[in-house]
């Protein structure tokens, strides 16, 4: 492997087409500039909107702790992350690119804090999810590309 690169396996794919709506879990997506994960909410270029929060991605690793944290057990998608990667760790600095597949990648513009939303899931979830980027980062399509679960995710450096 490149020493400029290092590596890990996309472990989830998630979407929801509507606020508040059911997450789906899905094995395979096309992912665009345009439209982000197709058939997700968020993901669309809308007029007026930079697009930084159109793409999430969240470690396993991270939300094995938190949960650890809180002595629970819940699956990854209840986050609404779109995706969840494995045996890496995110940057923590916006700017970076990760490569998700052959041809995906996605510019990181921030973290992804998480919402109250999450003590509606389980009491003490948001504050678990705060700590060293554990929710997750949020990024920017900038070339599109078909990704599926078992995909090698790299980070560009």
């Amino acid at each position: 492997m490149d020493a400029g690169l290092r590596s890990g396996v996309l472990e989830g794919i998630a979407r929801h087409d509507r606020p508040r709506g059911p997450i789906e879990t899905i094995s395979r997506v096309r992912v665009t500039e345009g439209e982000g994960v197709h058939g997700d909410l968020r993901g669309a270029l809308r007029p007026g909107k930079t697009g930084k929060r159109q793409i999430t991605v969240m470690e396993a690793e991270s939300w094995a702790a938190a949960l650890a944290d809180l002595k629970i057990d819940l699956p990854w998608h209840v986050r609404r992350a779109n995706l969840l990667v494995s045996g890496l760790r995110l940057p923590r600095q916006p700017g970076a690119i990760i490569r998700i597949g052959e041809a995906l990648r996605i510019r990181i513009n921030c973290e992804c804090d998480p919402c109250s939303r999450m003590d509606e899931i389980a009491p003490g979830l948001k504050a678990a999810l705060l700590p060293d980027w554990r929710g997750g980062v949020c990024g920017k399509v900038i070339s599109d590309g078909d990704i599926a679960i078992g995909d090698e995710v790299r980070i560009e450096t």
